[in-house]
């Protein structure tokens, strides 16, 4: 009554234990196999963390996994981890129960076991799923959370104090079972579960500062338990909340030579600690997750509706904001917009509409350096996830672009283009010179063609190709239209001057907030509307042959994002004829 029955930040694992123990007990009188029962089943403890994360406050003490908190964050204790599935492992088998004596105990969100395994008539196999998890490619810097500094600070007091002498704790009388001195990743040996405790973080903060684990390729490799099929896709982005386990010491090795306790506990598990191994790659045994959708990355977002005159004035703003990173150029700013709010939602053989590349011409290396830059910088400063490829000869000869099967080591190596949903994507073709492509770069020039046209990006395999669906704007900018990477609307750009470009964390909050709700507005046609629009594209296709399918896909498009620009959910004729100018403007400059 004095306290908290259970220590779910710094001891989770003793949580698992005492309400797997309390299951076990409640089950035995029934005359129920406990193992049969929580096969695959949450016994309580997902239950008691979700109460103590989200009812009662906690998930502000959890704090966030990442290559800087790698030095600090205290193994077996719970963390949150936000990244992008990256690639899919299968299935694990493990020892999820075992007979001790008289007492069920559990293996489960454990690497291994602290307790001797009895025979496998005395045990059970469980399994779980694996995923490799990585820093979702292109996060900008304002849309990734970190721990909060005071956090830290009472964090690694609490490891302080854990790192002096050890106390037995009131609900634990056998003061070996907490699981709060060290990393089950650890062997067997006594000596080592002794003095794992401090030692362990010393190594850690030496894997994380040197060339051995460097923080660009920070991952995670993640367990996820009692998973329903298919709940997780390839790169999805997920928040998992979990038992974090790394032990920086631990070697295949080092398995190898511990063959007595804990060996039966890899007899049935896939050899995935061979290519990521537990010394290098951590260890989330996931308890929570969430899928995140690039709307649960806005934070301080205006406390409002998307009503059409809040909408109305935040767009104004913004379109402000753009046309001065633009030189002053309205027009490219309206058509910048358009593109920042496009995103695929109906596709078919003949059109797909929703989205809408772009090409932004008249770029020389000189006023890229600055209209391109400020570009750049705004794109970063308004998306949550954006990536920048410069498109010379000598990268696209050489960079690897599409992802691909090793099917020696079983894992799927990243490519460029394996990206989150709704990452925005700039090919900067100013930087372009004079050269030959050779088979390398025509295959990486078709892929992003592929992309641009599809919203389709192919993954090799090996021994076949897999077209994956992804969701990504592409903008191209160039000096003059591209002519390998045809978009879908080609804008010149005329700046009139140079203006500072400036913008208040008010107006940042207001804006990425209107970008991310007016992309997952449902659209509707009227139908009297639809009437008169393909009325008028038939008359603008018998007066101008050169007009096609593309052409009429690419005004309905821009007419519902146009309407769309301001909360609307139909486009109406007052949008229609305002995207009718934009198109005259456009074409005059043609």
């Amino acid at each position: 009554m004095g306290g908290p029955q259970y220590d779910l930040l710094m001891n989770p694992l003793g949580a698992v234990r005492q309400t797997f123990e309390k299951a076990v007990a409640s089950s035995q009188p029934s005359g129920l196999d406990p193992t049969a029962v929580y096969r695959g089943k949450d016994w309580g403890i997902v239950d008691v963390l979700n109460q103590f994360l989200f009812s009662q406050g906690g998930l502000a003490q959890v704090p966030i996994l990442d290559a800087s908190s790698l030095k600090w964050i205290k193994p077996n204790t719970l963390v949150r981890f936000r990244g992008m599935v990256q690639d899919m492992l299968g299935n694990e088998f493990y020892i999820g129960a075992f007979k001790d004596g008289c007492t069920w105990r559990t293996n489960k969100f454990l690497d291994f076991s602290p307790f001797s395994v009895p025979p496998v008539s005395e045990t059970t196999l469980w399994e779980r799923h694996l995923f490799h998890c990585v820093p979702v490619p292109g996060q900008n810097s304002w849309a990734i959370e970190s721990t909060p500094y005071p956090l830290k600070i009472n964090i690694s007091n609490e490891m302080t104090c854990q790192h002096g002498e050890k106390r037995r704790r009131d609900d634990d009388p056998d003061g070996i079972s907490d699981f709060d001195c060290c990393d089950e990743g650890s062997s067997s040996s006594n000596k080592k579960q002794k003095d794992c405790g401090s030692a362990s973080h010393h190594k850690i903060a030496e894997i994380t500062n040197g060339s051995s684990f460097p923080t660009k390729s920070f991952s995670c490799l993640v367990k996820v338990y009692d998973m329903p099929e298919s709940q997780f896709k390839l790169n999805e982005v997920v928040e998992f909340i979990g038992i974090y386990t790394f032990d920086p010491e631990l070697t295949t090795s080092d398995r190898s030579d511990n063959v007595d306790d804990n060996m039966s506990m890899f007899d049935f598990m896939d050899d995935v600690a061979t290519h990521l191994p537990p010394s290098k790659v951590p260890r989330i045994h996931c308890l929570v997750s969430q899928k995140l959708s690039t709307q649960d990355l806005i934070s301080n977002s205006p406390a409002c509706e998307p009503l059409p005159n809040v909408i109305r004035g935040i767009r104004d703003s913004l379109v402000s904001y753009l046309s001065c990173t633009l030189g002053n150029d309205v027009i490219a700013a309206q058509c910048l917009l358009l593109h920042l709010l496009s995103k695929l939602r109906v596709k078919s053989d003949v059109a797909s509409v929703g989205r809408l590349s772009l090409n932004l011409t008249g770029f020389t290396q000189e006023s890229a350096s600055i209209f391109g830059k400020q570009l750049n910088n705004a794109i970063k400063t308004l998306l949550p996830y954006s990536h920048t490829i410069p498109l010379t000869i000598e990268y696209l000869n050489t960079a690897m672009l599409q992802p691909k099967k090793d099917n020696e080591s079983g894992r799927l190596l990243m490519g460029a283009l394996q990206l989150a949903s709704g990452t925005h994507l700039t090919l900067d073709e100013t930087v372009m010179q004079s050269g030959t492509l050779n088979s390398k770069g025509v295959e990486n020039v078709l892929l992003l063609k592929h992309l641009m046209e599809h919203q389709i990006v192919e993954y090799d395999f090996q021994f076949y190709k897999l077209e994956m669906a992804t969701e990504v704007q592409c903008l191209i900018i160039s000096e003059a239209k591209s002519n390998i990477l045809p978009a879908d609307l080609v804008v010149p750009v005329c700046p009139s001057a140079v203006a500072p470009v400036s913008a208040s964390e008010e107006q940042l909050h207001a804006w990425r907030w209107y970008l991310t709700t007016v992309r997952s507005l449902p659209y509707s046609t009227d139908t009297s509307i639809c009437e008169m629009l393909q009325n008028e594209m038939v008359e603008a296709m018998r007066k101008d042959r050169s007009l096609g399918c593309s052409d009429l896909s690419r005004w309905m498009t821009m007419a519902q994002l146009m309407a769309a620009s301001f909360g609307e959910k139909s486009f109406s004729v007052e949008h229609w004829q305002m995207v009718k100018e934009i198109e005259r403007l456009r074409k005059e400059r043609l």
